[in-house]
């Protein structure tokens, strides 16, 4: 991944874990490679900020099927099952959120899930 393009953004969280990401996802091959040529590139200007001196963990190693492109096709097939199964999870968060809001005496009676 370029570091040094604006849209690239890294996050290490407490338990070690590194996302390195596109924020305008045009990295297929994310967190190993953008893509080359890419049009929406823009170098990052950093003028005023202060440095720490955390440092991000070493990106992983590439695996294999990057140049042939077996890998985007993967993360594509798993994004549009994502896609698929997303508005059934939304529906399901929904439908318990409404449980919950419901008046304290129908909350008390009402019949638990099995």
């Amino acid at each position: 991944m370029r570091m040094e393009c604006r849209n690239f953004e890294s996050r290490t969280y407490p338990n070690g874990e590194t996302v390195r990401k596109c924020n305008l996802d045009l990295a297929p091959e994310a967190p190993w490679r953008c893509p080359a040529n890419c049009s929406k590139f823009e170098p990052r200007f950093d003028a005023g900020w202060t440095y720490g001196t955390m440092v991000s963990p070493k990106t992983p190693e590439e695996p294999p099927g990057l140049d042939d492109g077996t890998a985007a096709a993967l993360m594509d097939e798993a994004e549009d099952f994502l896609n698929e199964v997303g508005p059934q999870v939304m529906a399901e968060v929904a439908a318990e959120q409404a449980r919950q809001t419901q008046p304290g005496w129908r909350r008390l009676f009402r019949r638990k899930p099995r």
